[in-house]
């Protein structure tokens, strides 16, 4: 496949490296370029997705396959299985520095310094290098092309945005905060709540979003407490607590997700938030603004359908047991994992007594527990189950022992100094500190392996869920076909024409099948979707609009 590579200029033009031979285009003249080049199949490689993609989308350009080198960087330098020598050369310090855009950054062209003319090329030849030298090619190959998908799908979800109906989010508001106030001003609702909790609590100038003021009046009156969560408050026994509780409750929905919250995020009828792929260590994504990644029961009812359109939300059944299943390569707990709950399969299977004993054994060995229930059951498994097991357990030791672990497909964790901020032979003077400092490590290690290749598995189904949705309906463009407009970990909603939607479902399936072939070749592992077909995503997972 013919690599297309993509450099900014200082002069506001574009050089274009194709096959080794260079041009310049003009930045007026790129999404024409890519428009009639994109026709030819070809794999952009740029610098970030997040600065190139946005602009080719707003003149109706859509691509199918990129290399985002910013991504790519970082995760070659981390991966065990790569000679980081390899990436070194010219700019490459600039190429270790480089962060993930950000909505406040301006658009393609911002700043006449080296950093935003980094030669995409050359930064290219050395990562096709690194990964052709380490003997976990393949899988490394998958890895980056799997990333890189996602960036796409994170900007195209950006661009077609999730359907919203600022009417019903204001009339939600509205009927549980009291009228829009002034900027500054608390809702009347919300007021009259801290007035409650005042009187409840004799303190009539306490401002119940302080925490130090609000533990004072807690103290007062006779609770003992050292902090103000509302885990923590809710076992005390006073009658300010309801009234806090719920102060507390809607004070969290008022500033994340109320009016202010509507008027930077919602245009055009579209909540666009931004994501950033591989934000965390495990490769999960996080939200770069919007809080994507946090959508409040309370304003789901807002997330509707177009007229004549659907929402198709589907999630996996227990991904990351499954996923333990596949990349240890575990033919037993693969069997239990057949069908829609692995959970009773273990039941099934004789390994456990009921459901809840099968969870609480298998969460605690992807977690750690090593203690009460949870550490008996996990004894009893592992003679049933011990190569999954078994590779959480050395995970785990490996930890301890200060050694880097990976993912399935060679995505590396962070070392133990870098996991903590800190250098290892910097932690506690005495050995039971040393220890404990180990022992947490290890149970970071523990759940990365799993969590990662799960966070693996899933840009792997997203990615080719983006090509199977892109094949469905006319020939428009992006947002007048079945289109993706949220990913959550294990979850994805699609925004699809009615009459599409029941297809939409069997491609999601499809989908999943083919993660599942590209991860685990040699193991058939399961996962099942969930899958509703709504107009609100409030009624997702609601009885009667369950698609088995």
């Amino acid at each position: 496949m013919t690599r297309v590579a993509l450099s900014r200029l200082p002069d506001d033009g574009v050089l274009v490296v194709d096959a080794g031979a260079e041009s310049t285009v003009g930045v007026a003249d790129l999404p024409a370029y890519v428009r009639e080049r994109e026709a030819d199949g070809p794999r952009w490689v740029w610098d970030d997705t997040a600065r190139w993609y946005p602009p080719l989308l707003a003149a109706g350009v859509r691509v199918e396959r990129c290399h985002d080198l910013r991504l790519g960087h970082h995760l070659l330098r981390r991966a065990p299985a790569v000679d980081r020598e390899l990436l070194v050369g010219e700019q490459s310090a600039y190429w270790d520095r480089l962060g993930p855009v950000v909505p406040s950054d301006p658009a393609l062209f911002s700043a006449d310094d080296t950093a935003e003319h980094l030669r995409a090329d050359l930064e290219d030849a050395r990562q096709l290098a690194a990964v052709a030298a380490s003997p976990e090619a393949g899988r490394l190959a998958l890895l980056l092309a799997a990333e890189s998908s996602g960036a796409l799908v994170a900007a195209e979800m950006t661009y077609a945005g999730v359907p919203w109906r600022v009417d019903v989010h204001e009339r939600l508001l509205t009927d549980l905060l009291g009228p829009r106030p002034p900027r500054g001003a608390r809702p009347a609702g919300l007021e009259a709540l801290a007035s409650e909790v005042r009187a409840a609590f004799d303190a009539p100038g306490l401002n119940p979003d302080s925490r130090p003021e609000l533990l004072t009046a807690l103290r007062r009156a006779g609770l003992e407490v050292s902090d103000t969560r509302a885990s923590s408050l809710r076992v005390l026994d006073h009658p300010g607590i309801v009234p806090l509780l719920r102060y507390k409750q809607l004070a969290h929905l008022f500033s994340t997700n109320g009016w202010a919250w509507i008027d930077q995020w919602v245009s055009g009828g579209r909540f666009r938030p931004s994501y950033q792929p591989a934000g965390s260590t495990t490769g999960r994504w996080s939200s770069n603004g919007g809080g994507a990644l946090s959508f409040p029961v309370q304003v789901r009812p807002a997330a509707v359908a177009d007229e004549g359109w659907m929402l198709v939300v589907a999630d996996v059944a227990q991904l990351e047991p499954r996923v333990l299943a596949g990349m240890s390569g575990d033919r037993a707990l693969a069997n239990a994992a057949r069908g829609a709950d692995l959970y009773q399969g273990m039941v099934d299977d004789g390994a456990v007594a009921s459901r809840q004993d099968a969870k609480i054994g298998l969460l605690g060995a992807m977690y750690g527990a090593t203690s009460g229930e949870s550490g008996r059951m996990v004894a009893g498994l592992t003679r049933r189950y011990p190569a999954a097991f078994g590779l959480v357990e050395e995970a785990a030791r490996a930890g301890e022992r200060g050694q880097v672990v990976r993912t399935l497909l060679g995505r590396g964790a962070p070392g133990l100094g870098e996991a903590w901020d800190r250098d290892p032979d910097d932690g506690p003077a005495d050995p039971d500190g040393q220890a404990r400092y180990r022992r947490a490590y290890g149970r970071f290690t523990r759940n990365f392996v799993v969590q990662g290749t799960g966070a693996e598995w899933a840009l792997c189904w997203i990615a080719d869920l983006r090509n199977r949705l892109w094949r469905l309906g006319s020939d428009g463009p992006l947002d007048a076909r079945p289109h993706l407009v949220f990913f959550l970990h294990d979850e994805v909603v699609v925004h699809t024409p009615a009459d599409l939607a029941e297809v939409v479902v069997g491609e999601a399936t499809a989908a999943a099948a083919t993660a599942s072939r590209l991860l685990f070749r040699d193991l058939a592992i399961d996962f099942p979707l969930n899958a509703s077909v709504v107009r609100s995503y409030a009624d997702a997972g609601k009885p009667g609009v369950a698609v088995e």
